[in-house]
């Protein structure tokens, strides 16, 4: 069986894969978005969570709209969202030539790098711990805390 130039990608069969190794069958889409007035795009997040953690791939604030919060804002509700989800730990990657000392103010921790990704650059590697969403009334105390 000889390599093939690939022209799509099927992530359905890692994904199987994914859950099968682990038992976890979970993912769902993470996303938030802000639109102006007119109903245009101004900025917006998208990530998922699976397996009790969240990962956020996409985050972007039109040009005219950045330094106003709205970044930290979407930022904070993922971390809410994917809280109730029960995730234990957020991730994000990011870039040097973006803007990765934004995620340090927001608590996040490096924990990797990649040099040359792209030439001359490097990715950044993030992660932050999410305090477990507090009980709802009536429900009961999750196993850690008993």
């Amino acid at each position: 069986m000889g390599a093939r130039r690939c022209r799509w990608w099927d992530t359905r069969a890692v994904i199987a894969h994914n859950v099968a190794a682990t038992g976890y069958d979970d993912g769902v889409a993470l996303a938030c978005f802000v639109h102006d007035e007119r109903g245009d795009l101004v900025a917006g997040l998208e990530g998922f969570t699976w397996g009790g953690y969240a990962m956020v791939e996409w985050l972007w604030v039109r040009e005219d709209h950045r330094g106003h919060g709205l970044g930290q804002r979407l930022v904070r509700s993922a971390e809410a969202e994917a809280q109730e989800r029960g995730c234990r730990v957020l991730r994000v990657d990011t870039h040097t030539f973006q803007v990765p000392h934004f995620y340090s103010r927001l608590c996040y921790t490096v924990i990797g790098s990649a040099e040359d990704a792209p030439v001359g650059y490097a990715e950044v590697f993030f992660a932050k711990r999410l305090d477990p969403a507090p009980p709802a009334v009536g429900d009961e105390p999750a196993a850690y805390d008993r």
